[in-house]
């Protein structure tokens, strides 16, 4: 993964923006609805809970919209990468086909590709904390780490999810119905802590057990409650225990499963 990110870094930066301009290729506001769309989804959730729910708890000093925000945001990074790295070789298998081209980049485009609509939620983000008074630290420097954390558990499970939907189309269905589950076990719209005392605590270990539930709360531990990455050493070594057996899986799927891709598409 490393190897092509370096070697075919222009190549891959250029069909990140195709990729990026062609989903709203056609359209009359064309890669403007791409800053709209988050923009929206912000201002749908602030309305829901702020105005019609009244949700005024806080969490860490800061309303329950920015706490929300904190989780949700890495999450819709995750949600449009992996759909969009499942599907990366039915989607380009015209490339797939072409004896020169190293397909193995294609699910790091979509990965790549995602990047452009996450940074401009992230900025929207410290807008809204600015407007209420949180304005950003030191602390927020980790989201890099996170990011950075993030990138390769979407790659480790893209190369075998993606290896899967070229001979099992249904695939692309099933991570979507996952991923549609996947953000209450997270959790993200609701507090751990505070339902934790009335839960059995391997429920709580199933829910930590989610790696994205690492992702999520560091960004919460960034933007919120200023606690470095380093004071998570069980949660971290998890993390990239999961992460790696997931990249062993992945890559090892596509390796076995390419030789059949030009057959099959």
């Amino acid at each position: 993964m490393l190897k092509y990110l370096i070697t075919e870094r222009k190549l891959i930066v250029t069909l990140a923006k195709n990729d990026f301009r062609k989903k709203f290729a056609g359209s009359y506001m064309g890669v403007v609805w791409a800053l709209v769309q988050p923009a929206v989804t912000v201002l749908m959730y602030w309305f829901v809970f702020q105005v019609g729910l009244r949700q005024t708890q806080s969490y860490g000093g800061v309303p329950f919209i920015l706490w929300m925000l904190a989780g949700l945001v890495p999450w819709f990074y995750f949600n449009d990468a992996l759909t969009g790295g499942t599907s990366s070789l039915v989607e380009y298998s015209y490339l797939v086909k072409k004896v020169v081209f190293r397909i193995e980049i294609l699910p790091i485009v979509k990965a790549c590709s995602a990047l452009y609509v996450h940074t401009f939620f992230v900025a929207l983000t410290f807008v809204l904390y600015c407007v209420y008074g949180s304005f950003p630290g030191w602390y927020t420097l980790q989201l890099f780490y996170y990011s950075a954390c993030m990138f390769i558990l979407v790659l480790s499970l893209a190369y075998g999810t993606s290896a899967i939907s070229v001979l099992l189309r249904d695939n692309v269905q099933i991570i979507s119905i996952a991923l549609q589950i996947g953000i209450w076990f997270t959790p993200i719209m609701w507090n751990l802590a505070d339902i934790g005392q009335r839960l059995p605590k391997w429920i709580i270990w199933i829910f930590k057990a989610n790696p994205m539930y690492y992702i999520c709360y560091g960004y919460r531990d960034s933007l919120i409650y200023h606690v470095p990455f380093w004071k998570h050493p069980l949660l971290t070594l998890w993390f990239w225990t999961f992460t790696l057996l997931a990249y062993l899986w992945g890559t090892r799927t596509f390796r076995r499963a390419r030789p059949h891709f030009a057959d099959v598409l």
